[in-house]
Formats: structure tokens, sequence, C-alpha cells
């Protein structure tokens, strides 16, 4: 029989006849994941028997390189921030700016041309201008638009979720097809992303079943319900946790139950609560990387949470039921293209709150109501002037004007 000592991860003990044995002992500097011996994961805090000068490791946001078209990303322990280059906006430097804002309300401009611009319009408010007001109980979400962005509400963050906690909600999916598409249902987590080692409670959707998943520090727990009855119009949802212990239940399914690794019990999330999806969707920032890859399709309501057994269940939000912010969030089965209409067969375009006009060729501006010039960048075909010389319509056509040192009918020649 042999007998082993203990395992010791990072440095060890200072002892003299270590240093005997073996001179300058330096200890390890970094993160530690994932350990495992004969197979078995060990988890590192939760099963240690002693240590000293251990924290959590905390992996700087811009080791994950967030940030698109050539923006500089730059992080400290708790904080990250991309630097846009010119041109360009957005959390992650993911859209193009809008050089003359029309939005109103605080909606977010996205440019939808060189000259036209789609108002992307934040919670309670609904139009071509986001200069209508809109009242919602039963919020209607729209997946991720054309323009990359998603449909959302954001509540403060939920008190008391520690070691205990319910939630019960009502959704109505946009499609069948919208049950299949990984999409995110709500999320909140430790410090508004769920990175390896933080804390995250999150419900969504993939290949038409409900997914569960929670981690409180030592592993994460997921419970998947059966494929959902698609002929149903109104699915209902019933998941709590008390300590380690999870279940779920989805419409007429058996409860299902699951119980984390570890022994850690307690969930400590400090971000906002999201319903329906994220404010700059980032899905390899959250918990299950590409998986939820869009935010909800269709009508989330009902939403209620206690988090004890003696509470009576209340909607999030202080004050209740209030979000602290939202984007593209209509009302469930009202339709903002009722009160737009698109001239010149062009096609209102409705994404939650957010509506605008789909021009055809030649047309442009809100109500697709303005000829497009044969010099505009937005014509079809382009306009031929080369090396810089410039488009000038005529009455039938155009001509090119065209720079010193050049000439031709399109300035192609030197």
């Amino acid at each position: 029989q042999i007998t082993f000592g203990s395992i010791f991860l990072g440095n060890v003990p200072v002892h003299e006849e270590v240093h005997r044995c073996a001179g300058q002992i330096y200890g390890y500097k970094g993160c530690v994941r994932d350990f495992q011996v004969n197979n078995k994961e060990l988890f590192i805090i939760d099963e240690a028997l002693g240590g000293r000068n251990v924290e959590n490791c905390n992996v700087p946001i811009c080791d994950y390189h967030p940030c698109h078209n050539g923006g500089t990303c730059t992080s400290d322990a708790e904080n990250w921030f991309c630097e846009c280059p010119k041109l360009y906006s957005g959390k992650l430097c993911q859209f193009a700016t809008c050089d003359e804002n029309p939005c109103g309300n605080g909606a977010t401009c996205f440019p939808k041309s060189r000259r036209d611009a789609v108002c992307l319009c934040p919670y309670g408010r609904s139009g071509i201008l986001c200069s209508d007001a809109v009242n919602i109980s039963q919020p209607s979400f729209s997946g991720t638009d054309v323009f990359g962005y998603t449909s959302f509400l954001a509540y403060s963050t939920i008190p008391n979720i520690t070691f205990y906690y319910e939630f019960r909600l009502k959704f109505q999916l946009a499609n069948h097809h919208s049950a299949l598409q990984d999409n995110l249902i709500f999320f909140t987590g430790q410090k508004g992303q769920g990175l390896n080692g933080d804390d995250f409670l999150e419900l969504g959707l993939r290949n038409g079943r409900v997914v569960y998943s929670y981690n409180l520090g030592s592993g994460t727990a997921t419970i998947i319900s059966k494929p959902l009855d698609l002929t149903l119009n109104i699915h209902v949802i019933h998941l709590g946790r008390h300590l380690q212990k999870g279940w779920l239940k989805v419409d007429d399914q058996k409860n299902k139950t699951v119980t984390s690794p570890g022994r850690l019990v307690g969930l400590n999330v400090f971000s906002q609560f999201y319903l329906g999806g994220y404010r700059e969707y980032t899905p390899e920032l959250l918990p299950k990387g590409s998986r939820f890859t869009n935010s909800f399709q269709g009508c989330i309501f009902d939403v209620q949470v206690r988090t004890s057994m003696n509470q009576e269940f209340k909607s999030p939000g202080t004050p209740e039921g209030h979000p602290n912010s939202g984007r593209s969030v209509g009302q469930c089965k009202d339709s903002p293209c009722s009160l737009i209409k698109c001239r010149n067969g062009g096609k209102c375009i409705e994404s939650g709150s957010t509506v605008y006009c789909d021009c055809l060729t030649g047309w442009k501006g809100a109500f697709c109501t303005e000829t497009v010039s044969v010099c505009e960048p937005e014509h079809d075909p382009p306009h031929l002037c080369k090396q810089g010389g410039t488009c000038v319509p005529l009455p039938e056509g155009y001509t090119c004007h065209c720079p010193l040192g050049t000439t031709g009918t399109y300035c192609e020649q030197g």
C-alpha cells in the first residue's frame, strides 16, 4: 500500500527540508482552471483543505478581443471599453455612425444608407423617428434585426437572490421557427457577463427546448426540458433554486431537478436583469458562448419573481414592473406598420417598436417619397465617373466634370 501526501497547487508551504532539496522555491503566478486528477475534476477553491493569497481569476475582457473594425480594447479587473476609430460606434465599434442623427428620445441611430437613417426606438417609444409614445403591458421582442442589434429590456438587479429564488413567466413564440434559433429569454450575471468563474443565471431556448442554467461559482448546473409542444399558443415556465438544488417545470411536462456541482451554495450576481436579449449582444461573452446567438422572438409576459417561500410573487424592476431601459420592444399583437404607409412600392419593416420603410430601387427617404439622383451613391447602377471626376445630373443622364490632368467621357484618360 502506498500513501500519498497532499497535492499542492501553485506553491508549497516553506519548510527547511524543501529548501535543502530544491533550492529557492518560486510560487506560480497566474490562473489555474479545470484541475483534474485521474479524470476527476477537483474544484480548486471549494475542495481545498487550506491555502493563502488565492483570488478569483478574472480574465480581462480584452483577452477575448471583443472590439470590431479596428477598435482598441482597454480593460482593468472590473471595467472595459472599446476605443473606436472614426466612423464607427457602439460598445464594440460594430456600427457605422450617423452623421446627422434625426432620431428622438434617446433612440439608437443606424445608417440605412449614406443618406437615410433608421431609428431603433428605446422602451416606450415607437414610430419612424421614435416620437410616438407606446404603452407596453405585454412586451414583444423581435430577435436580432438586420442591423445586428437585439431587442431587450433591462431591469434593476434583483435583490436577495443569493440562496433562494422562484421565477414564473409566460411566452408566445413569433413562429415555430423561432423556437429553433437558440434564443435568450433572460440573463443576469456577476459582472454583466457570464465568463468562466463568474456566477450567473440564464434561461433560453435551444433546438425547441427550454434550457435553464446557473453557476454558483463551482460549476454549472443545467436542466433541459423536453421539446416544446408547438401546437400550444402560450407556454408557461416555473423555475427555481434553493441552495444547490434547482428545478424547472415547462407547460404540462414533469418537473425536472438538478444539483449544482461543488460545495458553493450562493448565487452572487450584480448586473441588471436582462429580459428578451442583451444590451450589446456579444454571445461569446455570455455563459454558453455562441449557443444563444439571438435574442427572443415573440412575446414574454407575466414575469414574476420571489426570493423567499414566504413572499408574494412580484414583477422585477424598481419601481415594480418598470424596466431601466430597453430597445425595439413593442406591445404584443400590435403592429407599428399599421400606422405607417410607405410610398412608391416601399415595404414597411417592423422590429418590435422600431419601424421603417424599405424602398425600391430609385427611391429614398423615410416614406420612399424622394427619387435617387443618378449621381447619388445609392443609384443602381452607379455612375461611371473615374479618377475623382464629379458626377453632374442632366435632364437625361449625367456628365462628368473632370479634375485637372484627366479627360474623356468618364475622366478615364490621363
